[in-house]
């Protein structure tokens, strides 16, 4: 898949995607942070499962059995009001109680421990983000333009094994372009957090080394839809796409790692739908905010109809 940035921001507009996680867990990731309570901090939930099955397989948790609690939360009501139960007082600790967060909020050496930790043989590390960031703007046309988080040695100890597996920039003509191997790809849930998570990483490469944001070319391996996603799926291919909306990022900041959320923020297209005809707005807001909006009328067009209006 080729997403050319001069088009827009490919957040998807046929269902909701929700950006506030998605930089969120770009930034977690660009700290070489590994526990979860960043995440948490920023009502983050993504990887929560994998830090919950930690604690409640550990000698400290004494609650209820929570086994094999994915599958049981799904077919089993009372199980899932448990489980909601048992997982709200982990949450809580992991944000109260610094040495529990400590010991159950950590993941193992993913994402993060490889863009920036990749340990080395004879001791050290290596910073894979701050090294390639360097590169480009020192040697651009340089084909080793490459951060991977697939570490042979440290899969057995990971929570959830690299899907986004290696990527590469490329700079041609003044523009800045990144591909993706993807080696796992959950096509409803998964794959559209990792398209707008890489362009927004391409976007901000980009501005931090003076070239123009080109292309995400997304490469997948094993692509996939689960059972459980098919109507869903199936659903969102019959809505009519939105305008792509537009990516803002502070110029102020200097640095690749020093993006806060604040720095970030999208500019949304909204067509809303009444009795009267459509007209359509222009909302400059930050998506999964609450913030307040600027709108302007842009246009009328009577003749569209939008089925549904969805601001995450």
């Amino acid at each position: 898949m080729r997403f050319d940035m001069a088009e827009g921001f490919p957040l998807l507009t046929t269902k909701r995607v929700p950006f506030k996680l998605i930089k969120s867990e770009l930034l977690w990731f660009l700290q070489g942070n590994t526990n979860i309570k960043f995440l948490l901090e920023n009502n983050n939930h993504i990887w929560d499962e994998w830090a919950f099955k930690n604690w409640v397989e550990s000698d400290s948790y004494t609650g209820p059995d929570m086994s094999d609690f994915g599958r049981r939360s799904l077919v089993d009501e009372d199980f899932a009001a448990e489980y909601d139960k048992q997982h709200e007082i982990f949450v809580d600790k992991i944000l109260s109680d610094d040495a529990f967060a400590a010991e159950f909020g950590e993941l193992g050496d993913v994402y993060g421990a490889q863009w920036r930790h990749w340990k080395k043989v004879q001791g050290g590390f290596i910073d894979q983000m701050a090294d390639v960031t360097e590169q480009i703007k020192t040697h651009p046309d340089s084909r080793r333009l490459i951060v991977t988080a697939w570490n042979p040695e440290a899969v057995p100890t990971q929570a959830l094994p690299p899907c986004h597996a290696l990527f590469q920039f490329y700079v041609a003509d003044g523009k800045i372009s990144l591909q993706l191997y993807q080696r796992s790809a959950d096509m409803f849930l998964g794959v559209p957090f990792n398209i707008a998570s890489y362009s927004l990483l391409l976007h901000m490469v980009a501005a931090q080394t003076g070239y123009e944001a080109g292309e995400f070319v997304h490469t997948l391996g094993d692509a996939h839809i689960y059972n459980n996603h098919v109507d869903q799926v199936e659903e969102q291919l019959a809505r009519p796409m939105a305008d792509l909306p537009e990516l803002w990022l502070n110029p102020d900041v200097k640095s690749i790692f020093d993006y806060t959320m604040d720095d970030i923020k999208i500019k949304i297209i909204i067509q809303v739908s009444q009795l009267r005809p459509l007209w359509l707005f222009k909302i400059v807001m930050e998506r999964g905010g609450h913030h307040a909006c600027q709108i302007e009328k842009a246009t009328c067009c009577p003749w569209t109809t939008v089925h549904q209006v969805s601001v995450s």
